[in-house]
């Protein structure tokens, strides 16, 4: 009696989509109290990064995400690599004999407050094209980039134009953040490095001030928006604070409102939004509903402490949505 034919294997489920960045992450010493540093100053300990910021928003809102970079092969490389990988974010990282990158930042008032980077002759400073692996890059369905990593030195730069190339030719999506440091580097110096960037990416974010470092003279977000797509890109989104946003997407216009909540801390809202928006370009949701999740998640960021601590989860998107403080 013949035995039965064997049982197909079951084919392999396809890899789950996921974003990938490049960038520098840094230790942050952040003062706790209005006012000077001074002896004695209470100081909170944590990290940060634009590009890492958005790799964790979008694994919070259950997005697969890594991160690509350098890290001091010292007691702050080993929080930076800890962290982003308690929050699901897969790392692909060289150790480096020099030490990890470090931002201090004052708050010098209650509503004012000064960054100082130690970014020379560090870690992320040493990221070099060799870096980045390109079957990362290219099984990704987006490449997530910033402006702040190529004002970094001539290697960053190098690694970000590589990852760029190895996207463009595996048809990966990619994603740029202008996000214009002046700490890092002058308009002029950022304008032509920013314009290769841009012409080759299909998405761009950007506040007014920072699109008006790639189209200068542009007025309004219409005309800003309108002159980075004029340049390449299939999208353009203008990120206007307290007034939402205004985004330009293959031709079409959308505004999206602000979600009114108490500003605790500005910073990291920008990376929180981005990280909204490609969370749902990763889940294959309308441009609505991207510009919708992006403003909750900026939401979340200012009324909230640090850059990213306080992003929510895909279950807590809702919280903001609610007319009572307490939810039950």
């Amino acid at each position: 009696m013949s035995s039965p034919p064997p049982s197909p294997s079951p084919s392999p489920s396809p890899r789950e989509p996921y974003l990938v960045t490049v960038g520098d992450v840094l230790a942050v010493m952040a003062a706790r109290d209005p006012g000077p540093f001074a002896l004695g100053s209470t100081l909170r300990l944590g990290i940060a990064g634009a590009e890492s910021n958005v790799a964790v928003g979008v694994s919070r809102l259950g997005g697969s995400a890594t991160w690509i970079g350098r890290v001091g092969d010292d007691e702050l490389g080993d929080l930076v690599l800890r962290e982003l990988r308690a929050e699901g974010v897969t790392t692909v990282a060289v150790r480096d004999p020099a030490p990890t990158s470090l931002l201090l930042k004052e708050r010098r008032t209650a509503t004012h407050s000064r960054t100082r980077y130690y970014r020379t002759h560090t870690a992320g400073a040493r990221l070099t094209a060799d870096d980045i692996p390109e079957d990362v890059v290219a099984g990704a369905a987006i490449l997530h980039i910033t402006g702040i990593t190529p004002a970094l030195g001539e290697g960053p730069a190098a690694a970000v134009t590589r990852a760029v190339d190895i996207a463009a030719d595996a048809g990966v999506t990619i994603s740029l953040d202008i996000n214009f440091r002046s700490l890092l580097w002058t308009e002029a110096e950022a304008r032509p490095v920013l314009l290769r960037l841009l012409r080759r990416s299909d998405l761009v974010f950007a506040g007014p001030h920072e699109a008006a470092v790639v189209v200068p003279g542009a007025d309004g977000p219409e005309e800003l928006a309108r002159g980075i797509c004029d340049l390449g890109p299939a999208g353009a989104v203008i990120k206007l604070g307290a007034d939402g946003a205004y985004a330009l997407l293959d031709g079409q216009s959308h505004r999206q409102p602000a979600v009114p909540v108490r500003v605790h801390d500005s910073v990291g809202a920008g990376d929180a939004f981005a990280a909204g928006y490609l969370a749902e370009l990763l889940a294959g949701e309308p441009a609505g509903r991207r510009l919708r999740t992006a403003a909750l998640l900026g939401a979340f960021a200012v009324s909230t402490a640090g850059d990213w601590e306080g992003l929510p989860r895909r279950s807590e998107l809702a919280l903001l949505e609610h007319h009572d403080d307490i939810v039950r």
